[in-house]
């Protein structure tokens, strides 16, 4: 059972929260759920930085892109803000790497022109 304060998983019997102490309420089963958290899941920002920037790890921002909206919609608020947190990690070192790049390809068409 997850916390719907803190998002920590807790035990299925447990009567408080393991993290923040608050009491767990099972949910009812009228299909009705809490308010869904907003996590974002870089995925266009993943997408944009493999196409432009560095294939190899645009891809990894991909995969933990992906990966958000299935454990938002599991309940894994958590995991879900991890894979958030690492796609937008890898989708920085993307771009970095693309900077790095382009930056050495300048400097080298510069140099060959002296």
């Amino acid at each position: 059972m997850y916390c719907s304060s803190c998002g920590q998983q807790n035990y299925s019997d447990a009567q408080f929260c393991q993290s923040c102490g608050r009491e767990l309420r099972r949910q009812e089963s009228t299909g009705v759920r809490g308010p869904r958290p907003n996590i974002p899941n870089h995925l266009v920002w993943a997408i944009l930085v493999m196409i432009f920037c560095c294939q190899p790890t645009g891809i990894v921002a991909i995969v933990y892109a992906a990966q958000v909206n299935g454990k938002i919609d599991a309940g894994d608020y958590v995991g879900a803000r991890n894979a958030s947190n690492s796609a937008k990690t890898w989708a920085s070192v993307s771009m970095v790497i693309g900077l790095v790049i382009v930056a050495g390809w300048v400097l080298l068409y510069a140099i060959g022109l002296s």
